[in-house]
Parts: C-alpha cells; sequence; structure tokens
C-alpha cells in the first residue's frame, strides 16, 4: 500500500474525532440531534483550520443510513462512499476556478432535481468570497428559498468579501486557530500511534510554527520525520524550521537589562553567524517575554518543565514590567517590519537597538568631550554636562587674587544654580519619566534637594519610574541631589496641568476668533452652513 500523508490519515472522520472548534461542534451536534437544520451554513477561518473537514462530517450526518444524527456510523453506503470522495450527492465546488455567473446558474438548475442516492444534496463550496458578484446574485433567491433536499456549506478564508445578502442567509461559525499546546498535545497522540520516536520539546517548535494550523502542523510533523530520518528530535526539527533556541535568546535580555550594547550586538551576530530566521529570532524573543511577563504577574502559571526556568525568572526580577512590556512590543514591531528593513540582520538588529534607546531611563550614549587647550574659563551659571563636572579639580585653579574660595557645600553647583523653573526641566525629560515628571508639581526647592507633589492617580507610575526619574534629575542637577515625594491633590502647577490649560486657552481663542469673524457668519448665515470642528493651529 502506497504511503498516506499524515494531513490525510488522520484527517477527522467525525465530530468525535475533530480536534478543538468545540463551539462548532456543540451547536452542529445539537441541531442534527433536534432536527433544527437550517439549509445554507457558512464556516469563516485561517487555513487549515477545519472547515472543508466539518462540511464532509456535516455531509456524512445528514446523509447517514441511521440520520439525520450527529453520530453518523461510519459503515453505511453513504458514509463510506462521502469518505472515499464518490458520494454522487455531494458536490464540492472550489468556487476559485468556479467564478462565473453561467457557472453558478448550472449549479444552481441541477439542486432543483432530488438526491440519486442520498437523503440530501449538499453543495460544499469552498472560498465562496471568490465568485463574481453576478455570481452571488444568482445565488440569492436559492439560498433563501431552496427546495427542501439541498443544504448549502459555505467555506472561505475572507468573510468579509462575502455579501452581506449571502452573510444574512447563513448560519455562520467562526472556526479559531488552534493554540500551540493543544496541537502539541495531538501531535503526540499522532506519533505514539504511528510508532515513531520523537523528543517532545520538538513538539512544540512544529506547533508553534503552524501557526493555529492542525493541517500545516501534520505537513511539518511528516517533513520532521523524513529530516531526521524517521524520528522526531528537538535540534534537527530546529534546523529544520530555523528556530532559535531559548538559550541564545537569554543572553539578548540579560545584555538589554545591564544596558550593554556592544554585548547585544555581539549576540545579535551570533544568531546570523549560525544562519537562524531572524523573523522566528524575533518571534522567539516575544514568547520569551510573554514567559517573562507571566513570571512576574502570575509566576504560578509558568510551566514547571519550561526551558531555563531559573534564568528566566532572574531576568524576570532584573526587569521591570513596563520594560518587559516595551520590548515585547518592539519584538512585534520588528518582525513586523523586517520586510521593509535594508536586509534582514539590519531589521533584527535596529529593533534590539530600539530596545536599548527607549529603555525607559536608559542612559545617553557616552560621548568623549574634547580636552581644551586654553587657560580656564569662569565657571558658567549654567548647569555644566556631567563629564563636565567630573572634571578634577586641579584643572582649574583658582586665581591666587580671588576673594571668593570654591564651595563648602557638598552640593554640586549645578544643584545651587537651579532656579526653581520645574516646567523646563520636565519638559526636557523624555517617554514615561518625562510623563511623570509632568504629572508633578514642585513644592519646594533647595541647594541639594527637590520635593514634588504628585496626585494620588499616578502612584502605580511612581512605582514603576520613580527611581528612574530621581536618577535622571540627579544627572541633570548633580549626584547630590535628593528628591522627596509627597501625594495629594495638586494646585495647578504641574507642567501637565499647565499644558491642558493652554491647549484649552487657544482653543477657547480660536473659537472665539471662528465664531466672531464675518465671513463665517456670512456662511452660515447664507448657505445654513454649520462650523463642525475648530482647531487652533499652534
Amino acid at each position: 500500500m502506497s504511503h498516506q500523508v499524515l494531513a490525510r490519515k488522520w484527517r477527522p472522520k467525525s465530530f468525535a474525532e475533530l480536534v478543538g472548534q468545540e463551539h462548532v461542534v456543540r451547536a452542529l451536534s445539537n441541531a442534527l440531534n433536534q432536527g433544527r437544520l437550517h439549509h445554507a451554513y457558512l464556516l469563516t477561518g485561517t487555513r487549515g483550520c477545519g472547515k472543508t473537514t466539518i462540511a464532509r462530517i456535516l455531509a456524512k450526518c445528514l446523509n447517514c443510513e441511521t440520520g439525520p444524527t450527529a453520530t453518523p456510523c461510519g459503515n453505511c453506503p453513504a458514509c463510506r462512499e462521502i469518505e472515499s470522495g464518490r458520494f454522487v450527492d455531494l458536490i464540492e465546488i472550489d468556487a476559485a476556478s468556479y467564478t462565473g455567473v453561467d457557472n453558478m446558474r448550472e449549479v444552481l438548475e441541477n439542486a432543483q432535481y432530488a438526491p440519486t442516492a442520498g437523503r440530501y444534496k449538499v453543495y460544499i463550496i469552498d472560498e465562496v468570497h471568490m465568485l463574481s458578484k453576478s455570481a452571488f446574485n444568482a445565488m440569492l433567491k436559492t439560498l433563501e428559498e431552496p427546495p427542501a433536499h439541498v443544504v448549502f456549506i459555505l467555506a472561505t478564508t475572507d468573510p468579509q468579501k462575502v455579501p452581506v445578502t449571502v452573510l444574512s442567509r447563513c448560519l455562520q461559525f467562526n472556526l479559531k486557530l488552534l493554540p500551540p499546546a493543544r496541537v502539541a498535545e495531538h501531535l503526540k497522540h499522532v506519533l505514539t500511534a504511528e510508532g515513531i520516536s520523537n523528543e517532545p520539546a520538538a513538539l512544540p517548535l512544529i506547533a508553534r510554527a503552524a501557526a493555529g494550523s492542525m493541517r500545516d502542523a501534520l505537513s511539518l510533523l511528516d517533513q520532521a520525520i523524513a529530516y531526521g530520518g524517521g524520528s522526531v528530535r528537538e535540534q534537527e526539527t530546529r534546523d529544520m524550521l530555523g528556530s532559535v533556541d531559548q538559550a541564545y535568546l537569554f543572553p539578548i535580555l540579560e545584555a538589554l537589562a545591564g544596558n550593554d550594547g556592544a554585548a547585544l550586538m555581539r549576540e545579535a551576530e551570533n544568531i546570523a553567524a549560525r544562519s537562524f530566521s531572524f523573523e522566528a529570532a524575533l518571534q522567539d524573543l516575544g514568547l520569551l517575554l510573554h514567559q517573562i511577563a507571566l513570571a512576574q504577574t502570575v509566576p504560578e502559571a509558568v510551566a514547571e518543565d519550561v526551558p531555563e526556568r531559573e534564568r528566566l525568572f532572574a531576568l524576570a526580577r532584573a526587569l521591570d514590567a513596563e520594560t518587559v512590556q516595551l520590548y515585547y512590543q518592539i519584538a512585534g514591531l520588528g518582525r513586523r517590519d523586517l520586510e521593509w528593513a535594508p536586509d534582514e540582520y539590519a531589521g533584527f538588529s535596529m529593533a534590539l537597538m530600539r530596545m536599548l534607546a527607549f529603555s525607559p531611563g536608559a542612559p545617553a550614549p557616552a560621548m568623549t568631550a574634547p580636552t581644551p587647550q586654553a587657560a580656564p574659563q569662569p565657571a558658567p551659571r549654567a548647569a555644566p554636562s556631567p563629564m563636565a563636572s567630573a572634571a578634577p579639580a586641579a584643572a582649574a585653579p583658582m586665581p591666587a587674587a580671588s576673594p571668593t574660595p570654591a564651595p563648602a557645600s557638598s552640593a554640586p553647583a549645578s544643584v545651587q544654580g537651579f532656579d526653581g523653573d520645574w516646567l523646563s526641566l520636565a519638559g526636557s525629560l523624555n517617554g514615561l519619566i518625562g510623563q511623570l515628571a509632568s504629572a508633578c508639581e514642585l513644592i519646594e526647592h533647595g541647594p541639594d534637594r527637590l520635593r514634588l507633589r504628585l496626585p494620588e492617580s499616578q502612584k502605580s507610575l511612581l512605582a514603576g519610574f520613580g527611581d528612574k526619574l530621581k536618577a535622571a534629575l540627579q544627572e541633570k542637577l548633580g549626584p547630590g541631589l535628593k528628591v522627596e515625594f509627597q501625594f495629594g491633590a495638586t494646585q495647578g502647577a504641574a507642567p501637565a496641568e499647565v499644558a491642558a490649560r493652554n491647549k484649552a486657552e487657544r482653543q477657547a481663542e480660536a473659537e472665539a476668533a471662528i465664531q466672531s469673524d464675518p465671513f463665517v457668519q456670512a456662511v452660515v448665515q447664507e448657505l445654513d452652513g454649520k462650523v463642525t470642528q475648530i482647531q487652533p493651529l499652534q
């Protein structure tokens, strides 16, 4: 007997054998058992999720000698002929190659005749959205008032292209993508039944690559068996799929946690040297970040057998929750943007550099300042850069005749130079740190400290970014700065409140100017016009 591929050999023959889609099976089973049958069904969902399989099982349920029933016998002539594709009253049409109105009229004319061998004449129209507009119009009357012996089962991957006039005449079932764990479980069952040796860690790799399609998963499993010479092993499956072992992704996140750009790029080059798929690397990086987020919020949800479990929890402690969410978003966007990148390595490494650059509180890139050759000038009142404040005191000796010595205060001169302009200082900060600063109101400032008031509603933002805001302020005003927070209602002086108030004032001025404009008034009165939206230019 010739070899039969797994996707065909393990195609479900009854609702009981179907993996997933319980919501569809339950509805159809109840309708069959109660005799509440509809004349037209629409099955939607991505490729390989079971649309055609369910349609054939439903045809078997309708025409089984013991039926109509939700549990066809599988042994009667109707069941056997439907299973083998030889049942004369089951007509399968590929709409992609059967789009014309003349073709559809021919189908509808034949539908008027009674079934030859079965109880119902069943028409399965696959990819029905490919039909022409005129072909859809030809269907409408028959779909609305079909002969009692006809059942239409329409299937499509793109229901948005099906006219609403057709949708309204069908019972619609949306088939769901299968979760990877469910797919891997079924693959294990198949391999056990086939007597094929396997390593358990290989099956989740295939399940994720199948992206919710059981048919794709079984096809990949066939490929993995052939690639592995009759067995399914983890490393060979990774090589076949071009996926990246999570062990190679941990150093990437560890480099990000340490703000080590050089180590980050070394890891990117290491992945490139191994010829892994960069798209798969970003996908697996997203999965790893998902596991880290679980470890942070719901640690009991992390499986005991997850690879590198201790290392994963160490990263969960090293990264805050907001940073993990940011990295996850960048990984997803980076995967989407790979096709637009100059090359895949550039797109992958740029995604990693975005993570490094956009991390809340990430330090600015170190730059080497030129060494001045001229005699030092008197210190300006403006705050010096962090590198300038770190220069040795001996490099700029005070003139002997100067009546004012260097200050004895332990606070750096930059702290003492803060003039209380909190609006400007908060506006110089970016990202979520800037958002936190804008929500704060300056209560008091002195030579070496700032006291800020924050609304109670912003407590969660302070918990995640309070230390980063302190570090950013110390970087600008000096390491001796102490930042204190207290909670309470602000008095309208927080930068965010000032900005909102200014915006409201500009809006009011713009509305007043428009409403009083003679030309606008003339248009409204003479043409029965209406001003719908007013927005200030600046």
